[in-house]
């Protein structure tokens, strides 16, 4: 199945960078990470290339192919991913969403259920998330303080920054750091080098959903999935998500950190068969 590459245009002109493999009917929009771009997927794209899929990627505002946006005020996250559904002619699709790209997912399945036909959460993150209303606290640990620490110095070397990150969010900051090479290291580190360089603002698009309060009411089915050696003070949140979803059993995956899609596409691919089968 060839990759189409096509840039569609929001509502205040700005081009969305897209890659779509049609090969059927069943509609798969895949949402990456606010350490990624849509490249994050295309190994996973190719294990799911017999499955008869209609598989879909795009870049957010300020990551790969697609520009920031001049205010960041002016558009929202769900307002894009509902303009690319339209262009493509998707009724419904689909929504795997990874980190920030699962907080666009529960967004729009909270503000648009008739357009997600279900989600995929991977270590995914939720717009108002918070450890106020927990009975736990986001506390860093002595691993992963450091990394985050050089990693957010903008003063330092972006080379410095990049090699952080990557243990940071693509070994996984308990995890020797290396522990995941080859092409999906070369990747991260590009796809993170233009982050750096474009500097979008975290909150730019933001719909002002406030899921976390409202996730007993995502109506759609959702399987909540996240990687064992992602960031420690994370983990209690995905298990909060899940538990206020109250949608069932969870999967944690052994020996993969934050981006499960880059080390282990094969895995992702067979969690969106399954997220499919639950439809």
């Amino acid at each position: 199945m060839d990759a189409e590459q096509r840039s569609i245009t929001a509502r205040d002109g700005t081009p969305i960078a897209v890659t779509r493999h049609h090969g059927g009917d069943r509609a798969v929009v895949f949402l990456h990470a606010g350490v990624a771009d849509r490249r994050a997927w295309d190994t996973v794209a190719t294990e799911l290339s017999d499955d008869g899929f209609d598989l879909v990627a795009y870049d957010r505002r300020g990551y790969g192919d697609t520009p920031a946006a001049t205010d960041p005020s002016s558009f929202t996250h769900v307002d894009d991913l509902l303009v690319v559904l339209d262009d493509l002619g998707l009724e419904r699709a689909l929504l795997v969403g990874n980190s920030m790209g699962g907080a666009l997912a529960l967004d729009a399945a909270l503000l648009h259920p008739e357009r997600v036909s279900g989600v995929l959460l991977i270590g995914a993150g939720v717009s108002g998330m918070t450890d106020e209303d927990t009975p736990f606290d986001w506390e860093l640990d002595p691993a992963t303080e450091p990394l985050l620490d050089r990693a957010e110095d903008a003063d330092s070397p972006v080379d410095d920054r990049l090699a952080a990150l990557a243990h940071l969010w693509l070994d996984g900051p308990v995890a020797p750091e290396g522990r995941v090479g080859g092409a999906a290291r070369d990747l991260f580190l590009a796809m993170n080098r233009r982050i750096l360089e474009v500097a979008a603002p975290d909150s730019a698009g933001d719909a002002g959903v406030g899921a976390w309060t409202r996730l007993g009411d995502v109506a759609v089915p959702v399987l909540t999935t996240w990687g064992d050696l992602d960031i420690p003070a994370d983990l209690p949140f995905y298990e909060e998500t899940a538990r206020r979803l109250g949608q069932g059993p969870v999967r944690v995956l052994p020996g993969v950190a934050h981006l499960p899609g880059l080390e282990q596409p094969a895995v992702v691919a067979d969690l969106v068969r399954d997220a499919l089968r639950a439809r």
